[in-house]
């Protein structure tokens, strides 16, 4: 199944960033607001709200609005697709590390059964 190439790019440029998957793999914990984001980080808040923005671009999560609490939500959509995506190479490699494994196994010299000598 080809996905939509132009989804598959955004997603893949929003998790090039290593702040951007921290901040997914938080929120794969709970929803959180900017506050709570960024205290791990070395970056102000702000920061973490232009993140936030590419995030939400991308599809990976969602901003709510509780009075003036704003919490992030991770949505899983676009993950779906990329491991769909990738799914397609792992089935290649699979089938590579069979034949490897195949081939290996036939030019390994043949051992003899370990026979105790009886004393």
């Amino acid at each position: 199944m080809l996905q939509n190439s132009t989804s598959l790019d955004t997603t893949f440029a929003a998790l090039a960033d290593p702040t951007r998957r921290a901040i997914l793999a938080r929120l794969s914990t709970g929803e959180a607001s900017v506050t709570e984001l960024a205290q791990p980080f070395a970056i102000s808040q702000p920061a973490v709200s232009r993140h936030l923005k590419v995030l939400e671009s991308a599809g990976l999560i969602s901003r709510g609005r509780d009075a003036q609490w704003r919490p992030a939500k991770l949505e899983a959509g676009p993950l779906e697709e990329v491991a769909d995506w990738l799914s397609q190479y792992e089935q290649f490699w699979d089938a590579r590390l069979n034949a490897l494994d195949a081939y290996l196994k036939t030019i390994q010299p043949k051992r003899k059964p370990n026979v105790r000598k009886p004393k």
